[in-house]
């Protein structure tokens, strides 16, 4: 079967399994957006399980497991909608790849897109702190002592990528702003009021580079984790989440996460009015999701307004 298992809610559902199939029971046409984050190739194993993208063999078998995704969400998207990719540069180590340096999993991921018919629509880089990641990783390109004994091999850390993807054919709901944007997502608020603070807002959003995206504004995950899980857990932050669910879909539309983990898209997507679906593999993903969201509809209706169950972790700590 298709769906193992599932939860439906007024504003959102889960199903617990693979979203290649998952995909294909779901009615095409309808998404109006798509936004996730994939496993990262071949960096880390999050399960057994052989329809796990992160449990492929190799980098080229996940893109070609990849294929069958983009296929499903190509069927599932809206005529001229996007579908958004948050993805990094993969780190390519000497005793896996034979060298030491870096893979385009951005570009690669692009290609695939572009293979299967979309357009290649806009590209945000969002800025992490280089420091943070050399304490997290022991990457030895970010580290002070490289820089003194040899800088040829000194790097620079790696970005967060939002990569957006245009479904063919013409979009004949367009997604409107009337009245402009009023709500910032993000830790410098531009300030201003109406046109101005929507012109402020604006150009923060459209800037190439995302300097101020909360790092540690995600779900709390620490619940979902399985004895085996590896420490890389870390939720796409719901800053990211916020800005691509109100610049590229309208209130009210389905927002479509194939790679749901622990709910943070289909979250993001609810609090902004969105309807939010989500499909996760992994049981222990798809049991928090579940958690996380019910707890955000109660609170939701409890007060009339939603409360952000925050991750207290720190990245050092991720």
């Amino acid at each position: 079967m298709a769906v193992r298992d599932q939860t439906i809610a007024e504003t959102w559902a889960v199903y617990n399994g693979d979203c290649v199939e998952v995909m294909r029971e779901l009615p095409a046409g309808k998404v109006g957006m798509a936004l996730f984050s994939p496993p990262f190739a071949d960096l880390y194993c999050y399960s057994d399980n052989p329809q796990d993208l992160g449990n492929c063999g190799s980098y080229d078998a996940f893109f070609e497991h990849f294929a069958f995704v983009i296929e499903g969400l190509r069927r599932v998207l809206m005529p001229g909608r996007l579908c958004v990719v948050h993805c990094i540069d993969i780190p390519a180590m000497k005793e896996r790849d034979g060298y030491i340096g870096l893979k385009d999993f951005p570009g690669d991921i692009i290609r695939a897109f572009q293979s299967a018919g979309f357009v290649y629509h806009s590209r945000h880089v969002v800025w992490k702190d280089p420091l943070i990641e050399a304490t997290r990783t022991k990457a030895l390109g970010l580290m002070h002592q490289q820089l003194c004994k040899d800088s040829s091999r000194c790097r620079a850390g790696l970005p967060d990528y939002v990569l957006a993807f245009r479904a063919p054919g013409e979009n004949e709901t367009p997604v409107t702003h009337v009245e402009g944007l009023a709500r910032y997502c993000g830790s410098d608020d531009p300030g201003g009021d109406g046109v101005k603070r929507s012109h402020n807002i604006w150009r923060r959003y459209a800037s190439p580079v995302w300097m101020d995206v909360r790092q540690t504004h995600t779900l709390n995950y620490r619940a979902a984790r399985d004895a085996k899980d590896e420490k890389h857990i870390c939720p796409l932050q719901l800053d990211v989440i916020e800005r691509a669910c109100v610049l590229w879909s309208n209130p009210g539309e389905v927002v479509l996460s194939p790679f749901a983990g622990v709910g943070s898209e289909v979250y993001g997507a609810v609090l902004n009015g969105r309807k939010g679906v989500g499909i996760e593999l992994k049981p222990s993903y798809y049991r928090q999701a579940c958690r996380n969201l019910a707890a955000a509809e109660q609170e939701r209706l409890a007060n009339d307004t939603p409360l952000l169950a925050l991750s207290t972790a720190t990245e050092e700590e991720e």
